[in-house]
């Protein structure tokens, strides 16, 4: 800015020598601001409207006509350049902030009154493994399927009816993929049963432990998303007798030897002959009581013999081979074992409630 004659009285316009002392002086004290309230106080004090800064944009009116614009752009110029210095002093103050108040909020997870912490499998991880243990031990291999299947695997193979409740979306979640209705979340680890038929590598002895959803509204027994545990066998001439002493025995070496297992006639539509079995209440040890409607017996699972219908599905000669098939819920397996009032625990990451297991 060029240095004018002023008339007696008048107020001299900053130089361009003045400027560079403004701008010299304006961002030490940014740089200096070690806060983000420090920092808008040398802002104000930088370019605020009692700073020196602004008294050079009133001192402009004062120049000759030709020499404002030159002026004003050398004050907007300025202003730019003190803006983003303050703007990048900002940010490195406000990055600073936020890592001070992380380290200040950061949880030592290491160390805990009385010694490290260390957390622990879910208690129905707990049975999972438990279960896959006692039927590796009887010389069955654990198995796995997709929890997304199509229909034909998770209803048709399996020879459930097209008018049976659970192929409508009141009871099943069906996935936006392929045709209307055609894909979803499986609804049991039955599915499972068909891919392992299907591979053709026979004789079969598996356990098939897994997730499996249904629309359920949530209480104290049910949940839309539960685990259960499939158990498939097909040899020659397997019998409904050794399904059930698997039963007894997998029963006793998850409940102990002094609970009682026996099978009652049901229905499903992949087995038959098919049943119910069910153990002895442990409340009340057989006597009658209010968890078991005064019966002395508790429903655990289904079972039965595969259907035939399904063997001809997955292309199996049923004139060969037989073959049983058992699942039953290994939440509710859990809430049995440990007298359990509400399966909804499972799920509210209580570390209360977690912790007693």
């Amino acid at each position: 800015m060029p240095d004018i004659e002023l008339t007696e009285g008048a107020t001299r316009p900053d130089t361009a020598a003045d400027l560079a002392e403004i701008e010299t002086e304006a961002r030490a004290r940014i740089g200096a601001a070690a806060s983000l309230s420090e920092l808008e106080e040398a802002e104000r004090e930088a370019i605020g409207k009692r700073s020196r800064f602004s008294a050079s944009y009133q001192q402009i009116g004062r120049l000759e006509p030709s020499e404002r614009k030159e002026a004003g752009r050398h004050l907007h110029e300025l202003r730019t350049r003190l803006e983003a210095a303050a703007g990048a002093k900002r940010s490195t103050l406000t990055a600073a902030a936020r890592a001070e108040r992380l380290a200040a909020d950061r949880m030592d997870l290491t160390e805990a009154p009385g010694g490290p912490l260390a957390g622990h499998l879910h208690l129905v991880t707990q049975i999972r493994e438990e279960l896959e243990d006692v039927f590796v031990g009887m010389g069955y291999e654990i198995a796995e399927g997709p929890e997304v299947e199509s229909d034909w695997y998770n209803f048709q193979a399996l020879n459930v009816p097209l008018d049976h409740p659970a192929r409508s979306s009141v009871d099943t979640f069906f996935v936006e993929a392929g045709e209307p209705e055609t894909i979803l979340l499986r609804t049991h680890t039955s599915p499972v049963q068909i891919h392992l038929l299907e591979r053709g590598q026979l004789p079969i002895y598996a356990v098939v432990p897994g997730r499996v959803y249904r629309r359920d509204t949530p209480d104290a027994t049910h949940l839309p998303v539960f685990h259960q545990i499939e158990g498939l066998v097909v040899d020659h001439g397997v019998s409904f007798g050794d399904l059930a002493g698997t039963i007894d025995t997998f029963v006793h070496a998850i409940f102990g030897a002094e609970v009682r297992t026996r099978l009652r006639p049901g229905y499903f539509p992949f087995t038959e002959p098919s049943a119910e079995f069910e153990i002895s209440c442990m409340i009340c040890h057989g006597a009658g009581c209010r968890t078991c409607a005064q019966t002395g017996w508790i429903e655990l699972g289904g079972c039965g013999m595969v259907n035939p219908a399904v063997f001809e599905a997955a292309g199996v000669d049923a004139e060969e081979w037989t073959g049983f098939a058992f699942g039953f819920g290994i939440d509710r397996l859990a809430i049995m074992r440990h007298g359990i009032a509400d399966l909804r625990l499972f799920i509210e990451n209580d570390v209360r409630f977690l912790q007693q297991f």
